[in-house]
């Protein structure tokens, strides 16, 4: 029984993405979505149940207020009208976030100059005014004042936010685009691919491999000094992966697998080693890094039927994991 209850938890794990505990979760008792992904949040913030039942409101409606720039001057919310938006949760004593500052604030210039209507909102997770006032000096967009903690702490509840840098990327209206706002900076310095709308498939590379501990992920590992290889294994993938994302996309639910290929190179050597994979190349793999398990194909030959077998199989739970 211990042992059903540990798979059942893990899988729990991997369904809401718990990247660190406690972590409470909200859900709607008749449709199981998700109603608030922060929910000690919630409890801090209102204790009396005022709000309840705590469900997500437009993003319009949690922004709504004044903004500050860095050099005191105050404008409305409303300014953001028309516009694609950044929300960024940082803060100074996190050094990978003033790693990812100095990287944003260069992309930020470079999506502005290309005339595109784009604003980042810093909510600070600073643990002092001054700290936030030091910080957001470095920074040419737009914050949520720091005395404003109740709006700070709603933006954080919108958007389930488990740790920092996060940038999250909206569209005009107000819906998300993406929640790897992070990796897609780091990975497309000249902004090209703005405003980042997901791929199906991923290259694996050091910015995003971090995405591996978010649950379970198939990666294809190939031979990438044959030319063409990685290219050929996404457009291989890619139609699976699509038709996975829009089965979950239809009910209002995040997909339970991430899709990647992996060329060759020491961060794919890494991964290899730690996850204990033979070297063969093509490998099909499913790693499950919360569960620290992994599921794995090893065959001549990489089909698109053989992958949505793969996949199926693990979705209905007829794959037998292996230990990592």
């Amino acid at each position: 029984i211990f042992i059903m209850l540990l798979r059942d938890s893990l899988k729990l794990w991997n369904k809401y993405r718990i990247s660190n505990i406690p972590s409470l979760i909200f859900l709607d008792a008749t449709s199981g979505k998700v109603v608030c992904r922060n929910g000690l949040l919630v409890i801090r913030d209102d204790p009396e149940g005022l709000e309840f039942p705590w469900g997500p409101k437009p993003f319009r409606e949690v922004i709504a207020g004044s903004l500050l720039r860095n050099n005191g001057q105050s404008l409305e919310s409303s300014s953001l009208e028309g516009s694609h938006v950044g929300v960024y949760f940082s803060a100074h004593w996190c050094p990978p976030c003033r790693s990812l500052t100095r990287v944003l604030v260069e992309s930020y210039r470079k999506i502005k100059e290309a005339g595109q209507k784009f604003e980042i909102i810093f909510v600070s997770a600073d643990r002092s005014e001054d700290s936030f006032k030091q910080y957001f000096s470095e920074m040419p967009w737009l914050a949520v004042p720091y005395t404003d903690e109740g709006r700070r702490s709603r933006l954080n509840r919108l958007y389930g936010i488990q740790g920092i840098p996060t940038l999250i990327v909206l569209d005009p209206q107000g819906e998300v685009i993406t929640r790897q706002g992070r990796v897609e900076v780091l990975n497309d310095e000249e902004c090209r691919g703005f405003p980042w709308h997901p791929k199906p498939v991923l290259e694996l590379s050091d910015s995003n491999a971090v995405q591996l501990n978010e649950g379970p992920c198939l990666v294809l590992f190939v031979d990438s000094e044959d030319d063409g290889e990685s290219e050929a294994a996404k457009q291989l993938i890619q139609p699976i992966a699509e038709k996975i994302i829009a089965k979950y996309k239809a009910k209002d639910e995040e997909a339970p697998l991430l899709f990647f290929v992996a060329g060759e190179d020491d961060m794919t050597d890494s991964l290899r080693d730690y996850t204990n994979l033979p070297e063969a190349a093509p490998l099909l793999t499913i790693l499950d890094m919360s569960a620290r398990a992994k599921y794995v194909m090893d065959v001549e030959e990489i089909t698109p039927a053989i992958v949505e077998a793969f996949v199926n199989d693990f979705l209905a739970e007829k794959l037998k994991p292996e230990p990592i």
